[in-house]
């Protein structure tokens, strides 16, 4: 049922609902909640999943390779050659496109950076010696994207992202006049945060670029390729093959991981690049290391076997994650959109779901729930530099809570939005509002 809005109700109207839902709040308050909704981290019960990789390479036979390596010893700094051919068929890019590394695609990415920066990409200018270097943020985003800029001093360059992917023409203009501009973040099918998958025609316009700076590269974090949670999926473009169409094979570098497929901590990521741009991050490797950890790669090998495997294993992760998916966008539909104080997007997988209040409202609602035993991401974290200047955007993490506890978490949540909203309407219509002794107008 359409409730009436927040921002037609009357003066008696404000005041008498802030009173009630100040209420509902205070009894939040003594109800001891300690739940954590900042971070994307898959449930215990979702680990329990790939438990039985642990064991699956148990025997000393069973640490021999299909070439006859021992993955007990040194050799294969790219990978052994059964974890690239499943990376091969998850991301449909040849084998030999594709180095298998660590567990952390973060790591990966904050590598290629770091590289960039002392000895350039492919024989250019080490970006460090350069007077300027910036990047192309799309937002809101993901923040640990950002962090590696902020830590290397690189600008962020924000640029909004829609329904169906960033602002093309705002990036085609910049990346084509702009030398300073060596690369972008982009986080392609079921953003985070947002939720949103690039369109077609978003990717063919990402593969057609004609960067002024030769050293640009489109660091693609494919984190979320076969997180659907419901029938009705996202597909996501070829962005490989189309680079290729174009020319611009060298364009791209490709990121993913099974972080969130088997056991956060103990997964194994990916890098699929030209066969240039792969000898560049070779050509590092053989300098940083002897090799990554063969051991755990083979061990995903056996336990997934193929692309299927992977596919069949995210079949159980969806049993898990859609009822919370579901309970997250009932709540916000039923106790705040109809109240017309959020917009959001609703996203058909990922690990996040973000939800834009009334400008000014998300800093206070964060320290709402906070103070309720609720802790959100931070405010302006999916921004550059945390610079939200709507103060307008809050992240919500659903995965790791139970499903009863989301339910709380998320009944307070609403809770925080509603208060927050009325505080501000309130305040509008000059009302000033003690925040030490929330009640008292």
């Amino acid at each position: 049922m359409q409730k009436k809005l927040y921002t037609e109700l009357n003066r008696s109207e404000l005041e008498k609902e802030y009173n009630r839902v100040l209420a509902l709040y205070q009894e939040f308050l003594q109800a001891g909640l300690q739940l954590d909704m900042s971070r994307g981290k898959p449930s215990p019960e979702q680990l329990d999943l790939a438990s039985g990789m642990v064991d699956v390479v148990a025997s000393t036979d069973s640490f021999i390779v299909e070439n006859g390596t021992d993955v007990r010893n040194y050799g294969n700094l790219d990978g052994i050659d059964e974890a690239k051919r499943l990376f091969s068929e998850l991301l449909e890019v040849p084998e030999e496109n594709i180095a298998v590394c660590g567990n952390s695609t973060v790591n990966l990415i904050y590598d290629q950076i770091s590289q960039a920066m002392s000895h350039g990409i492919c024989n250019s200018t080490p970006w460090q010696k350069l007077e300027k270097v910036k990047f192309l943020c799309p937002v809101p985003g993901y923040d640990r994207h950002f962090a590696i800029c902020e830590y290397f001093g690189i600008e962020m360059i924000p640029v909004p992202l829609y329904d169906d992917g960033p602002d093309m023409a705002i990036i085609k203009s910049l990346v084509e006049s702009d030398e300073n501009i060596k690369g972008i973040w982009c986080v392609p099918k079921y953003s985070n945060p947002t939720g949103i998958t690039y369109s077609d025609a978003v990717v063919h316009a990402f593969a057609s670029l004609k960067p002024r700076a030769k050293d640009f590269r489109i660091f693609w974090d494919y984190a979320y390729c076969v997180h659907d949670w419901y029938d009705e999926r996202d597909e996501l473009l070829n962005i490989f093959s189309t680079c290729k169409f174009y020319g611009n094979e060298d364009l791209v570098y490709i990121f993913t991981s099974t972080s969130k497929i088997s056991l956060s901590g103990s997964g194994i990521s990916a890098v699929a690049a030209s066969s240039k741009n792969l000898a560049d991050i070779k050509q590092r490797l053989q300098v940083q290391r002897l090799g990554f950890d063969r051991v755990n790669q083979l061990r995903h090998v056996r336990f997934f076997r193929n692309v299927e495997g992977i596919y069949a294993h995210m079949q159980k992760h969806r049993a898990i994650m859609a009822p919370k998916f579901d309970t997250v966008f009932s709540l916000l539909d039923q106790e705040l959109k109809t109240r017309g104080i959020i917009s959001y997007y609703k996203p058909k997988g990922g690990y996040f779901i973000s939800v834009n209040t009334l400008d000014g409202c998300a800093k206070r609602v964060y320290q709402l729930c906070k103070e309720a035993g609720v802790t959100l991401t931070t405010p302006g974290a999916a921004f550059p530099y945390n610079r939200d200047e709507k103060d307008a955007t809050l992240r919500l993490a659903p995965s790791y809570p139970s499903l009863a506890e989301l339910k709380k978490a998320m009944e307070l949540f609403c809770l925080c939005v509603r208060l927050a909203t009325l505080e501000k309407l309130l305040e509008e219509k000059g009302y000033q509002l003690n925040q030490e002794n929330p009640g008292e107008i």
